[in-house]
């Protein structure tokens, strides 16, 4: 914040990080809404064959 302050971003570049932490903030919104999606869980109980 500090590099902002001595050099202001363009009004281009100010958007785009709103946008960004804005959709961050749907994503964490519908993942605690909704849950997580089975299909993107790690299965950890699985052993892997040598």
């Amino acid at each position: 914040m500090a590099k902002w302050a001595r050099n202001p971003p363009s009004p281009q570049r100010v958007r785009l990080v709103f946008v960004v932490v804005a959709l961050c903030l749907i994503v964490i919104g519908v993942e605690k809404l909704i849950g997580w999606p089975e299909w993107m869980t790690v299965n950890s109980n699985i052993k892997p064959k040598f």
